[in-house]
């Protein structure tokens, strides 16, 4: 019968090989464990969010009070158009072609400013609507002698923006041509509304919503637009642009849309209304 053999039966060098190879093969293990493997999870995931995110991230300009997404400038009016359609989609992913094709604005309804050279910061607003009007802008101090009837639209995402708006464009206001702000937290739509019904408007600031509600209230009349101003470079602390917020991005593609406002886009006579994206 094979005796068996113990550790006191090996000889002491063997023991000792023993022992060595073990504290190698702890050391091995040690050495293998500041993990490859998880710095490559990390990347994968911080990669996965980079992805996930708004991928114009990268355009934005940040400031202390917001800042400027710069590639909105660079579009033309077809590069507009398919850019307003693909947000549509991405803030409703469950629209079928068909029904995006209802959110399609043509290109003939953008004018092309990719031309403008400077920042579009608030404060080259004025200029760059005096670049982009008849006249050299002389006609931005004027307003119908309809009240409620402005020339000029500008569309914006909040009501604090459109206060810093209007302050902007008060060089255009005059006894006879009001800036008019239409909205704000504290300014209720039926005040909104009387002051549109007795004010003889130039230009009118306002978020989406607002404009609808004064539009289909009756107060606030298209008849003499000739220009609706889209605060698209602006985006606020988070990053978030007019076209980010689904809350804002719908309502801007349902007024933008009005029957009476697509005909005219492709009107060759005086009352052709252009859609401007600063």
């Amino acid at each position: 019968m094979a005796a068996s053999v113990t550790s006191q039966d090996m000889p002491a060098g063997s023991n000792k090989r023993k022992r060595v190879e073990e504290e190698d093969g702890a050391e091995n293990t040690s050495r293998a464990a500041p993990v490859q493997q998880p710095s490559k999870k990390k990347k994968k995931k911080r990669s996965k969010g980079a992805k996930g995110g708004d991928e114009y991230d990268a355009n934005k300009v940040m400031g202390k009070d917001g800042g400027i997404d710069e590639s909105i400038g660079k579009m033309d009016g077809k590069l507009l158009g398919d850019y307003f359609v693909q947000r549509v989609k991405r803030h409703n992913k469950n629209l079928t072609a068909v029904e995006l094709d209802d959110f399609y604005i043509p290109e003939h309804a953008f004018l092309d400013t990719s031309s403008w050279e400077s920042s579009r910061e608030l404060d080259n607003m004025p200029s760059f609507l005096k670049a982009f009007s008849p006249e050299k802008g002389e006609s931005l101090s004027k307003a119908s002698e309809v009240k409620g009837s402005p020339h000029t639209l500008v569309v914006t995402l909040a009501g604090l923006r459109a206060a810093e708006i209007t302050r902007a464009l008060r060089q255009f206001q005059n006894q006879d041509c009001a800036v008019a702000k239409l909205f704000a937290k504290h300014i209720k739509l039926r005040e909104a509304q009387e002051t549109v019904e007795k004010t003889r408007i130039g230009i009118g600031i306002g978020t989406p919503v607002r404009l609808n509600d004064l539009v289909k209230s009756g107060s606030l009349k298209l008849d003499s637009l000739k220009r609706i101003v889209v605060d698209g470079s602006y985006v606020d602390q988070k990053k978030r642009g007019i076209f980010d917020m689904k809350e804002l991005h719908f309502p801007l593609m349902e007024f933008l849309n009005r029957a009476e406002l697509r005909e005219r886009y492709q009107s060759r006579k005086s009352d052709k209304v252009q859609i401007i994206v600063y």
